[in-house]
């Protein structure tokens, strides 16, 4: 951490080390309990500097508690980076003073989504999978998988990792790292025998037709989707969605993701089975598990009012330090 005449600035390393998820996901749990507002986030397309490149584009999240808090994420997605050996994906966070409007940190957007994104899905487990939850089943292995293992296991007792992904390599190579930490971790081969075999299972993948297979599913399963965030994808079928029941994070899940949408428009999946989302679950206002027995499923998209929530947790630590 660097500090200029009014700014702080924190870097991925130390948003790492300055969140650990048991005080994040308390965080996720008063915020979401308080709420705060959360504007529609804009989208600009921006021409590529290269004659043949393919556009990028600015996405702009505010988020603000009135006379508390008030954030900013910008990420930029800009496909052709990979021609330039640069993440095509990047962001930034700005945390401001609510009263004045004055800059007060500058945060890498990247690290933030990451912790907090695995946050808000252990938050959810808290109150949806079973409190005696020991296996946990991760389908994908990309930058999000070991954050999402870290933090269900400060939610639940998970004693077992198991890791599915398209590609063998990738899995033995995160469970072998997942292992590395203390877990007991290995990879799987077969998804629908991971599938049967876990207490949690959380996908993370770019998936556009289902990988989840609702026949599949142990009773007393809780089914954490976090990777599909637009209409078109999807990481389970309309038969997991049938056997669960159903939560969001939000209700921008409703029409941003395809794993909700699509069932929705279908008719497989009635607004009305849609039992609640982590402010109804935070607030006691919707109930969560009733019995060991049952499936449930939770839908997250994202929202900035979890960016805001990390951002003031890290700035707080480093002022406390």
């Amino acid at each position: 951490m660097t500090r200029g005449a009014c700014m702080q600035i924190i870097g991925g390393d130390e948003i790492h080390r300055l969140l650990g998820f048991p005080s994040l996901i308390d965080a996720l749990r008063a915020m979401f309990r308080e709420g705060c507002e959360v504007p529609p986030r804009q989208h600009h397309t921006v021409a590529s500097a290269l004659a043949e490149g393919t556009p990028g584009t600015v996405l702009v999240m505010p988020a603000w508690q009135a006379g508390r808090a008030l954030g900013i994420k910008i990420v930029t997605v800009f496909p052709g980076n990979t021609r330039r050996s640069l993440p095509a994906v990047q962001g930034s966070y700005l945390l401001l003073d609510a009263a004045t409007g004055a800059p007060l940190a500058l945060l890498d957007g990247t690290a933030l989504t990451l912790r907090r994104t695995a946050a808000a899905s252990a938050l959810a487990a808290g109150f949806l999978a079973r409190p005696d939850s020991a296996a946990h089943l991760m389908v994908g292995t990309g930058a999000l998988a070991p954050y999402l293992v870290a933090a269900h296991a400060v939610a639940r007792p998970i004693r077992r990792v198991r890791v599915w992904g398209r590609n063998p390599e990738k899995a033995a190579a995160l469970a072998a790292q997942l292992a590395a930490a203390g877990l007991d971790a290995a990879p799987v081969a077969e998804l629908a025998e991971g599938v049967g075999a876990a207490d949690i299972i959380t996908c993370a993948t770019l998936a556009r037709e289902p990988l989840i297979r609702g026949a599949w599913l142990a009773p007393g399963t809780h089914l954490d989707l976090v990777g599909g965030f637009t209409p078109e994808m999807r990481e389970a079928d309309d038969a997991a969605v049938a056997r669960a029941r159903v939560y969001v994070d939000t209700d921008a899940a409703l029409h941003e993701a395809g794993d909700i949408a699509q069932p929705l428009r279908s008719g497989q999946l009635a607004r009305e089975r849609i039992v609640g989302n982590l402010f109804g679950l935070t607030r006691g206002t919707c109930p969560g598990r009733r019995d060991p027995a049952e499936i449930t499923l939770f839908k997250s998209v994202g929202t900035a009012l979890e960016d805001l929530a990390a951002a003031q947790l890290a700035v707080s630590r480093v002022g406390a330090q």
